[in-house]
């Protein structure tokens, strides 16, 4: 018997923890349905011998009870190389709990913990061994929240185009519920302007919007050649979503609140979007990830990682019909601020570190200490 045969035998997974922090925004966030100052961040921990993988989700608190209570026993004994025989008994294990919401960002931190417990025992960055297609992965700057004025706003799309070098960026519309049309239109114009017209500008309703609102929007705005048109509507609107992609030249992009491979062929098969985009923090993972993007190619379509960057840069770097990642501010700021290995994107590019192991990010265990509410 080989050594690696003799590793992956006895390499089972021997402890699995969960803790939640919440951090507050850096200011006032909101988009047209809603309004938050603070982000739980859920972290979990998988372990074999002196070997730690970390996986995380943003979410509930009541996340890290699920993890404790149902996922544990269903993945403690199991080999760390089985990540897909993991998966599947999560899913069983909160079949009465349910898929979607916390059951399912639940499984996802487990599931990129695992991925990077792997990763690491056999020493391997963890896009190698998924299997990488591409160098590095595109980003567009996201944020641009309702609650910014026009110096807010200013600096952080300046910031992105100007010393990131981030060629596409995406603000905040819809607001007050799709109240603020005039307000909306204005902000727009103020993103346009400020970043010129070489940078691709993208625009998020979060489905504040009616069906004929959102293209009398986009017709209204129709000199600022807008690329991205994202939850024009509600993403459970699937009809709706496909009448304003009809309607208007902006991509329609949806997809971010799915949790199974179901729920993202339902959204491609009804011609809702251009681009369909998957959370690996509530789809399951890299592995629920992995699986989106197959249902999008399937159906001639790309797909775009929903927040969270780093979370998904790994498995970004192994899809092949890849659009970009979002690097939304909220999330790429307690990233950078609390994991050691987390990378600035340059030029628009998030490029990953071939030398560290797994997702190359550590927790920075003293600075979120007084943030831990499990």
């Amino acid at each position: 018997m080989s050594a690696s045969t003799l590793v992956a035998s006895a390499a089972r997974i021997a402890e699995l923890s969960a803790g939640a922090y919440t951090i507050p925004t850096d200011g006032p966030e909101a988009d047209g349905t809603l309004a938050w100052d603070r982000t739980t961040l859920v972290v979990v921990e998988a372990r074999w011998a002196d070997v730690v993988g970390i996986g995380w989700t943003y979410g509930s608190p009541a996340c890290a009870d699920v993890i404790h209570d149902l996922l544990a026993d269903a993945v403690l004994g199991r080999s760390a190389f089985d990540v897909a025989g993991c998966f599947d008994a999560m899913v069983k294990a909160i079949r009465n709990v349910g898929r979607s919401g916390i059951g399912g960002q639940a499984i996802s931190a487990v599931d990129v913990a695992l991925w990077d417990l792997k990763a690491r025992i056999l020493d391997a960055p963890l896009h190698h061994l998924i299997g990488a297609v591409h160098d590095a992965v595109p980003v567009y700057g996201s944020g641009g929240f309702t609650t910014y004025d026009a110096g807010r706003l200013r600096e952080q799309l300046s910031s992105w185009a100007n010393e990131l070098g981030i060629p596409r960026v995406k603000i905040k519309i819809g607001e007050s519920c799709g109240t603020r049309v005039d307000r909306d239109l204005a902000r727009m114009a103020q993103a346009r302007d400020v970043v010129g017209d070489d940078v691709e500008l993208y625009v998020d309703a979060n489905g504040a919007y009616g069906r004929k609102q959102a293209v009398r929007v986009m017709h209204q705005a129709a000199d600022l050649d807008i690329r991205w048109f994202e939850e024009p509507v509600s993403s459970d609107d699937l009809a709706g979503l496909a009448e304003v992609r009809a309607a208007v030249s902006a991509d329609v992009a949806a997809g971010e609140y799915g949790y199974d491979t179901y729920y993202f062929r339902r959204m491609c098969e009804s011609g809702a979007v251009d681009c369909l985009q998957a959370d690996a923090s509530r789809c399951g993972g890299i592995t629920g990830w992995l699986q989106a993007a197959a249902v999008a190619a399937a159906h001639g379509l790309q797909i775009s990682g929903h927040c969270a960057p780093h979370l998904h840069a790994a498995a970004a770097m192994a899809t092949p019909n890849l659009r970009h990642l979002e690097w939304f501010h909220d999330h790429a700021r307690i990233e950078m601020s609390y994991f050691d290995g987390a990378v600035l994107p340059l030029d628009g590019l998030m490029r990953l570190d071939a030398t560290r192991s797994g997702h190359g990010l550590a927790l920075r265990r003293e600075a979120l200490e007084s943030y831990q509410v499990r």
